[in-house]
């Protein structure tokens, strides 16, 4: 039965147990941490000797983003297509869940110079994210009728950055304010917070995983489980060259979440480069963004159910061009945390909108969901490695990062292009 409450509410809870991964190790804590201990022991170097290849700290942790995300692109298909093909998709989900939760736990021990360690369990708790979130998208268009999309989206959101920021509160009190827990090091904060994100995320997914739907039986056709899982993905994959709307929203998407990704994953990078901003400052601007994504997320779903999904979320890629100008000329402190409140506006709005749009898009006769998401889902790895890649090559060729966060309005542009070829309403798919 669709619609209800104690299955929507599983499902937003997921959002309240995964966000945190976004949060304190993709965001705040672990990208200011792992330069500092991925450090060769005396010396200190930030050469690191990486199966032969000599890199720079900075460099290799660039490299487990990218290689997280690019392995989430390739493999994620085939799963999920897979899962379809078996009916296990609360299976697959709970596989991923746990490997980005334990990879979180190992990072505990990740001590300076153990960057082998670091390394590896920071690219498998993305790996582990990103693949969970697949299966998770793929419940809303089964749990819920169509006219509840936009509101359950938006809820899911809302329940994620809460969530995130509660417990990147709590981690930071240990990290800022050692006395209060018997004077531990700053390292040994940092570690228990990545400790505490992967309890966190274990924890309250058995909520979601208790009251989501069952898996459901499928008549097998005989073959592997691989080789069926190649012939859902061909034939998802051919649905979808039929489906001109679809196909058009999936372009838009890529386009324009190239600039909103590059931005949250590389905005706080900004700020401390060009605008040579504290920690303290940066981290202040973190929890403010997740705090106005509410906002956003929820508002914009109002401005949907007026004027429709495509003409909601062209308002929104048309802002993040002024955001992106805007940034181009930020110079002081008050003037970047201005600018990251309305990036905070629009990111809550272009998450929770880009996925409940897509769901309205997909045929409402398949039982093929976790295959059409993970279309979704590698247009939003590729488009975030693309994104981050274009960025730091702008700014190796022009020297500055401003001239980056301007080029992105290009993407912005192409998706808007894109965009206002999609209409508003599902029934003219």
């Amino acid at each position: 039965m669709k619609n209800n409450p104690k299955t929507l509410t599983a499902w937003t809870m997921y959002d309240w147990a995964n966000s945190v991964h976004s949060l304190t190790i993709t965001s705040a804590i672990f990208p200011i941490y792992y330069p500092i201990a991925a450090v060769m022991l005396p010396s200190k170097s930030r050469q690191l000797d990486f199966f032969g290849f000599q890199l720079e700290n900075t460099v290799l942790y660039s490299y487990a983003v990218s290689i997280g995300f690019l392995l989430l692109a390739f493999s994620v298909p085939l799963v999920s297509a897979i899962s379809d093909y078996t009916g296990k998709k609360k299976v697959f989900m709970k596989m991923y869940c746990y490997l980005g939760a334990i990879s979180c736990m190992l990072m505990y021990f990740f001590e300076e110079g153990r960057y082998y360690l670091g390394t590896f369990a920071f690219l498998f708790s993305i790996v582990g994210w990103g693949g969970s979130i697949v299966f998770y998208n793929s419940y809303l268009p089964e749990i819920a009728t169509e006219d509840q999309y936009d509101r359950l989206s938006a809820r899911g959101f809302t329940m994620g950055y809460l969530g995130s920021v509660i417990l990147l509160i709590q981690n930071l009190t240990m990290v800022l304010k050692p006395e209060w827990y018997g004077g531990i090091s700053g390292g040994e904060a940092s570690r228990i917070s990545f400790l505490t994100v992967g309890i966190w995320w274990i924890v309250f997914a058995q909520y979601s995983f208790l009251h989501l739907p069952k898996d459901t039986k499928v008549q097998k056709q005989g073959g592997s489980w691989i080789f069926n899982g190649f012939k859902e993905l061909k034939k998802v994959f051919h649905e979808l060259e039929n489906l001109k709307t679809t196909k058009q929203f999936l372009m838009s998407f890529f386009f324009y979440n190239m600039g909103a990704q590059t931005v949250m994953y590389l905005g706080a990078l900004f700020g401390s480069e060009e605008l040579k901003l504290p920690s303290d400052a940066l981290i202040v601007t973190v929890l403010l963004i997740q705090l106005v994504a509410i906002v956003g997320a929820y508002l914009f779903a109002k401005i949907s159910e007026i004027v429709g999904n495509t003409k909601s979320l062209a308002i929104i890629v048309i802002s993040w061009v002024f955001i992106c100008i805007a940034a181009y000329f930020v110079t002081t402190r008050n003037e970047f945390y201005f600018l990251a409140t309305g990036i905070g506006f629009v990111m809550g709005g272009i998450q929770s909108l880009s996925r409940s749009t897509y769901a309205k898009l997909i045929p409402e006769e398949t039982h093929d969901t976790a295959s059409y998401f993970s279309f979704y889902d590698v247009c939003d790895r590729l488009s975030t490695v693309i994104g981050t890649f274009m960025f730091g090559l702008v700014n190796q060729l022009t020297g500055s990062m401003r001239m980056s966060v301007l080029f992105l309005t290009v993407f912005f542009i192409i998706g808007l292009i894109i965009l206002s070829r999609v209409p508003s309403q599902k029934i003219y798919r």
